[in-house]
């Protein structure tokens, strides 16, 4: 699995639309929506976490790289250490359709398996901010769950049933899609982080690359443009 860049549907057509127009002259404004793997946990407090502009090492949360990559993108921290999907939809209205980006990426649902919630319920969650999204003609990024390296086999199991999930919903959905497990995992055991601060979350590098894999996607959405 990689990150692809998905438009197979009408209504997505039409949002990638709106992207390409917004984009010609300005910068992208771009919100990640998420739990603490988008907050930057365990070496940065996002700006929910700490206001007004969030506390810690900048570099350890995936967004930092994201403008590094592209200085005129503004990406707006909105993830919030703990939270499960429903949490997060929650809100979803105050953090995003006030925001009205051309792009959110939506990262969610560990801590519901680390809860020990079914699937299917962080689907549901998930599929509703995606329409949501779309409703409002914000492109959404469907991003995987990353494993973390005390998950039992029934963790690791859900993670994996959620990101196939993901995956094959972007595609119905027609929506980008990206595989930010793949970005931190280790090549000889998926279910384990390649290096972490606390078994539970990216480290600097670890976060780098998410940042990259999905600047690389929201990149492809309007070939050429920066």
């Amino acid at each position: 699995m990689g990150c692809l860049d998905q438009d197979t549907t009408q209504e997505a057509l039409i949002d990638f639309s709106r992207f390409q127009t917004m984009s010609m002259d300005t910068g992208r404004k771009i919100v990640a929506l998420g739990d603490s793997t988008t907050a930057g946990t365990p070496g940065f407090r996002s700006p929910i976490e700490a206001p007004p502009a969030g506390r810690g090492n900048p570099e350890s949360q995936y967004e930092y790289w994201m403008m590094k990559l592209h200085p005129q993108w503004m990406v707006l921290n909105r993830g919030v250490n703990g939270e499960r999907s429903d949490q997060i939809l929650a809100r979803f209205e105050r953090d995003v359709t006030k925001e009205l980006p051309e792009v959110v990426v939506i990262l969610a649902g560990v801590n519901d398996i680390f809860q020990g919630r079914k699937p299917d319920s962080v689907e549901r969650n998930l599929l509703t901010m995606y329409r949501r999204a779309k409703e409002l003609r914000i492109v959404p990024v469907a991003a995987t769950v990353l494993p973390y390296n005390i998950a039992g086999r029934r963790e690791a199991g859900s993670i994996g049933t959620v990101n196939l999930w993901v995956e094959a919903t972007a595609k119905e959905e027609g929506i980008p899609f990206c595989d930010t497990n793949l970005a931190v995992r280790r090549n000889d055991n998926p279910n384990l982080l390649a290096s972490s601060p606390d078994g539970l979350h990216p480290d600097v590098d670890g976060y780098r690359k998410m940042g990259e894999a999905l600047a690389t996607v929201i990149q492809a959405l309007v070939p050429g443009r920066p």
